[in-house]
């Protein structure tokens, strides 16, 4: 694909630690990133005038496939080949990998995958790459899963996100996608309350592995958004009933599943 976008800065720590406030962490000890807060950095900041109705840029890498278009965060692979560091001048080279048209019961589709390289001292130390679903507006949202429950014995975390916590990770993330913190478009669009970043759980099951002493360096995380999680509540992420090599899971607080992530090595 000839779509291609080349950014770089240096990696200032107040990103992180904003982060790391956000989440009532401590501040970072050292100059090492944890796995997947590269999201914080390296962001497409577009002028105002180029976002479409939704929040998202009409321009860019990817560029909408068609006018009206609504994006959707799917999943997607991250390989973390080494440490990024803070204060070092990083370089992120993005393109876009594939792109396939599909027809699906919310009615057509476009699958996008995006890919991401983060580079240090000219060495990539992250391949990020993310799978994005256009759909139709005003197409149906398919409806979530049963619920299921987390046993309490397996490896867990949990994080309250209500209205203000949404408004603060957007922010960090230079996020304006308008389900985020608008609930009469929400509706509009088909669900129920505001939208809970797909990020922002992908971000939690790489935490429930770090916070257990997983390593993610050689290894790609690899995470799949299952079906939306919406409104004020307890994200519970959570283990596998065999454990964490067999894969961790988020849930919603009335246990439904709504995305899960498992790790495996680099070829």
């Amino acid at each position: 694909m000839s779509e291609r976008q080349i950014l770089t800065e240096t990696l200032a720590p107040e990103p992180a630690h904003a982060l790391a406030a956000l989440l009532d962490l401590d501040p970072l000890p050292d100059d090492r990133l944890p796995p997947m807060w590269h999201w914080v950095y390296l962001l497409d900041r577009r002028p105002h005038r180029e976002l479409g109705p939704d929040g998202h840029p009409l321009v860019g890498v990817p560029t909408p496939p068609g006018p009206g278009m609504r994006r959707m965060f799917a999943g997607g692979r991250v390989t973390t080949h080494g440490v990024l560091r803070l204060g070092v001048a990083t370089t992120r080279t993005t393109r876009v990998l594939r792109s396939e048209e599909k027809s699906g019961r919310s009615g057509p589709l476009t699958f996008v995958t995006v890919g991401h390289e983060i580079s240090q001292h000219g060495r990539v130390l992250v391949t990020d790459e993310q799978d994005i679903v256009y759909r139709a507006p005003g197409s149906a949202l398919r409806p979530s899963p049963a619920p299921e429950q987390a046993a309490a014995a397996r490896p867990m975390l949990t994080l309250d996100v209500d209205e203000a916590f949404l408004f603060r990770f957007s922010a960090l993330t230079y996020n304006a996608h308008r389900i985020h913190y608008d609930r009469a478009y929400v509706r509009e669009e088909g669900y129920d309350d505001l939208v809970v970043h797909g990020p922002l759980q992908a971000l939690m099951m790489t935490e429930l592995y770090r916070r257990h002493g997983v390593d993610l360096v050689g290894r790609v995380f690899g995470y799949r958004l299952v079906a939306p999680m919406t409104g004020p509540q307890r994200m519970v992420v959570a283990a596998e009933a065999a454990g964490l090599d067999s894969g961790v899971r988020t849930l919603s607080e009335h246990g439904v599943l709504t995305a899960t992530a498992n790790l495996t090595a680099t070829g």
